[in-house]
């Protein structure tokens, strides 16, 4: 009962769109209407506003986060895991958008950051490397989101390898366009428009 709880509480925190909710509030339009039409910090930086971006990043990595961070101070680390699968889940498939949401990578590095900091920090390096080496934003998280499992092998935590898994997964099926313009050689570089 409590594990549902955790999942249903940290499902809703992960389904608030804050992308769309600070695009908004910027008087920047509708998100949806605007690049790929991705609620994510990467499509608020192609509307211009470098602010708007930032807010959207730290608050999307926030709901992972803090959906961890209680459940595990709540409820222990059982709780913690199906929190930050939970709140994952709410980001990709929010449901106040018809279950149409993020890619979730923001989300995805701040459940890592808070669920074994070590892991977190190893996944934005991963991340940064790979963003400044071929300067693709959706290689960056493709590339991060695989090294994860191995990561949480690598600084002892074997229990969460299986939400690992599950996350880079999902993070491949959320990116499944980028792949194909990866592999077609047509995926927009950071800084350029959509």
């Amino acid at each position: 009962m409590t594990l549902a709880l955790t999942f249903v509480l940290a499902y809703l925190l992960g389904s608030i769109p804050f992308g769309l909710v600070i695009t908004r509030a910027f008087g920047l339009g509708d998100l949806r209407a605007i690049g790929s039409g991705n609620i994510g910090a990467t499509n608020v930086l192609r509307t211009g506003n470098k602010g708007a971006a930032a807010a959207t990043l730290i608050l999307d990595a926030g709901k992972g986060a803090v959906a961890v961070l209680v459940a595990r101070h709540l409820a222990g680390e059982s709780a913690a895991l199906v929190a930050g699968f939970a709140a994952f889940l709410g980001h990709i498939f929010p449901v106040w958008l018809g279950f149409r949401g993020g890619k979730g990578v923001a989300t995805f590095l701040g459940t890592m950051l808070a669920l074994a900091w070590p892991v977190g920090i190893a996944a934005c390096l991963t991340w940064l490397a790979t963003a400044f080496a071929f300067r693709r934003s959706s290689l960056a998280a493709l590339v991060a989101a695989a090294s994860t499992p191995l990561w949480l092998w690598l600084f002892g935590r074997p229990d969460a390898i299986w939400l690992g898994v599950a996350l880079a997964v999902l993070v491949f099926v959320r990116h499944h366009a980028n792949i194909r313009r990866l592999l077609d050689g047509t995926e927009p570089k950071i800084g350029k428009g959509k």
